[in-house]
């Protein structure tokens, strides 16, 4: 299960108990998931991720670490990368993406959290102690 943006201001999370959900917002919408409509997503999403490298790592069927270190697109800057690549998603999916772009993994992973929905943070080599 997840949670939209807006149900995430009353403190509903991802996987959290529908009780505990229902209590946080009790005009909370409940909808049936669609696993099938969101792995054919997740698989197209994969399939952009693929035209800008081959070293991805999957985490889970919305989020993916790529190493674009030796990429040739855009100039090999990742940041023009991931804004191309979150474009691309909109484009032939009309889904929002956001991303984070650092020279390691887990600030990566800080950075994408920080502008979400459908944004992009960068931390820099030069930011990292």
């Amino acid at each position: 299960s997840t949670a939209n943006y807006p149900a995430r201001k009353f403190g509903v999370r991802s996987a959290m108990p529908t009780g505990m959900a229902l209590k946080l917002c009790p005009h909370l919408t409940l909808l049936p998931g669609r696993f099938d409509a969101y792995k054919e997503a997740s698989n197209h999403i994969r399939e952009i991720f693929s035209r800008y490298t081959s070293r991805i790592e999957p985490l889970s069927l919305d989020e993916a670490y790529l190493d674009v270190t030796d990429s040739v697109y855009c100039h090999g800057s990742a940041t023009l990368i991931a804004q191309e690549i979150r474009q691309t998603i909109f484009n032939e999916l009309q889904l929002t993406a956001s991303a984070g772009v650092a020279p390691v993994k887990f600030l990566a992973k800080i950075a994408s959290d920080m502008n979400k929905p459908n944004g992009q943070f960068v931390i820099t080599p030069a930011e990292v102690p």
